[in-house]
């Protein structure tokens, strides 16, 4: 029976009440297919996609789930043949990023009229509309997100991946997508973050770096997304003033057991301030990333850029605030040790004075001289080592990237806090492997990471007690605990320790432990405090070991 225009007007209208409350388009498909098969009457209904890289279509959903499908018609149909339907059966596109994404199939006992092909057409076409707003409202989403992510305290690595995970949700990529830094000072672009479809684990290309040839710089100042497919073994650029370098350069997935990346964008990151990065996104299968992918990213871009800018600025105020803090400890440092290093000397000048005058008057036993001399060169060594620990934790004040040692950083440490913790009555236990690998991060930033906690631990014990440092090795990561029997901390304390500038101490400035999360976190670490009044107070950190093949 003919339908008449009303009837269907209806049904759409009522298609768009149901839909437009949706926000996931896959629960969207299944309410849309769900109220087509009531209004068309349909025995059976299935919306089939056909996915890149895959000869079978797949069933999305279908109604009775046990109903059978002639596939190799809908995979026709979907690579855009247009085969000849049985009359009973009704077959319309679904729409999605400005490409066929799906069909909607729809079948029953009786055949269909001329009209019901034209109204599936149409309803068709308004359940890919709602996609589409779907689809636009998860980008407005995503940018929020970023926005959000921009306010929050995040360590660097954290707000890389949710930039990722953005990505994925506006591109569904199936190889892969990374962050890559540029570093002008040695003309590099660094991979800081990369997240791997089809694999699961850590990606090994993050740390990898690569040269910044004409062709990277000139996309990364230039703006635009540029975008690829390999076609014959090459990159092919879908615009002609686009270079295929730009696609080769950062085509660093090439080993025989990596699957290729066959299509690719590249999105520079940039801002007024200049050139931040870039952003690749993979596709394993050509013309997967188009367009719409494009365009999405495209728009995405600002925000994303914006919040990697902002990203940097607190790392260069960071850097300024540890530097500022560096200087400070090294005061209290030469403060704390001068009472050391006096004692020390004070015993040599009468010693020195005595010897020259039994030289002098013709007095002098070679035995009492000997007994003298080991004195002398007992508190020569104790000047030798506190300075020694100083000028080590002096020269390792930059951020070099790399490996650090954590037993060099434990003796330089207690190198200089030995004689003052045993004055003040501190025993130390040391509780570590005869052989540790070395950790991620640089020298300096592990040596004030020690030197900082080891300080605190004595600061809470004033009376003395027992600090004890100890070191597992757990697979990929070292777990360091650092634990003292002083005061402890109380619970509204204990919650804000971490912040920058909070202190309990009446000359203190409340940057160290501050800076002791954040040189964790810049090792790609975790640090925890466990405390209770008048019980000590625990640090925990998990300290990742450095890669091997960039610490040599």
């Amino acid at each position: 029976m003919p339908r008449s225009e009303l009837e269907i007007y209806r049904f759409l209208t009522e298609l768009r009440a149901q839909l437009e409350r949706v926000r996931d388009a896959d629960k969207a498909v299944k309410i849309a297919l769900r109220l087509a098969r009531e209004f068309f009457g349909a025995k059976a209904a299935c919306v089939a996609r056909l996915r890149a890289g895959i000869r079978r279509p797949e069933l999305v959903v279908r109604a009775p789930q046990d109903a059978n499908w002639n596939l190799p018609l809908l995979k026709r149909f979907l690579a855009g043949e247009r085969p000849r339907l049985p009359r009973n059966m009704l077959v319309a596109p679904l729409v999605r990023r400005e490409r066929t994404w799906a069909a909607l199939a729809l079948r029953r006992g009786e055949d269909y009229g001329i009209d019901d092909v034209r109204a599936v057409g149409r309803v068709a076409g308004t359940v890919s509309s709602l996609i589409q707003s779907i689809d636009q409202a998860r980008l407005v989403d995503v940018r929020s997100r970023i926005e959000r992510k921009m306010l929050e305290q995040l360590r660097p690595k954290d707000l890389f991946y949710q930039i990722l995970h953005g990505l994925r949700s506006l591109t569904r990529y199936d190889h892969s997508a990374a962050v890559l830094i540029h570093e002008p000072d040695v003309a590099s672009l660094e991979v800081v973050a990369e997240q791997i479809a089809w694999r699961k684990g850590k990606s090994p290309n993050v740390g990898k770096r690569m040269r910044v040839t004409g062709e990277l710089r000139g996309a990364m100042e230039g703006g635009g997304v540029h975008g690829f497919n390999r076609s014959g073994g090459r990159w092919r650029p879908w615009k002609a003033d686009h270079s295929a370098s730009l696609a080769a350069a950062l085509d660093y997935n090439t080993k025989s057991d990596e699957r290729s990346e066959m299509s690719l964008l590249c999105a520079p990151l940039a801002t007024n301030d200049g050139a931040l990065g870039m952003l690749k996104i993979a596709s394993c299968h050509p013309d997967a990333l188009g367009r719409y992918e494009a365009e999405a990213i495209a728009r995405f871009l600002p925000h994303v850029a914006m919040a990697v800018r902002n990203l940097m600025r607190n790392r260069t105020l960071e850097l300024g605030v540890l530097e500022a803090e560096r200087k400070h400890v090294m005061a209290n440092l030469a403060r704390g040790v001068s009472h050391d290093v006096n004692n020390a000397l004070g015993s040599v000048l009468p010693l020195v004075q005595q010897m020259r005058t039994e030289l002098d008057g013709g007095r002098s036993d070679p035995e009492v001289m000997s007994v003298d001399l080991e004195q002398i060169e007992q508190s020569l060594k104790a000047c030798q080592r506190i300075f020694g620990g100083m000028l080590s934790f002096a020269r390792g004040s930059g951020r070099e990237v790399g490996s650090g040692d954590l037993r060099k950083a434990l003796e330089s440490t207690f190198a200089i806090l030995n004689d003052s913790l045993r004055r003040q009555g501190v025993h130390v236990d040391l509780e570590v492997p005869a052989k540790l690998p070395l950790v991620r991060g640089g020298q300096g930033d592990l040596e004030q990471l020690v030197l900082n906690l080891a300080t605190n631990a004595r600061d809470a014990m004033p009376t003395g007690g027992r600090l004890c440092i100890a070191v597992v090795h757990e697979r990929a990561d070292l777990i360091v605990t650092v634990a003292d029997d002083g005061v402890g901390i109380e619970p509204e304390t204990r919650a804000r320790v971490l912040e920058p500038f909070f202190t309990t101490k009446p000359h203190g400035n409340g940057l160290g432990l501050s800076i002791c999360r954040s040189i964790v976190w810049n090792m790609g670490g975790k640090l925890s405090i466990e405390s209770e009044p008048g019980d000590g107070t625990r640090v925990l950190m998990r300290l990742p070991k450095a890669d091997e093949s960039r610490s040599r």
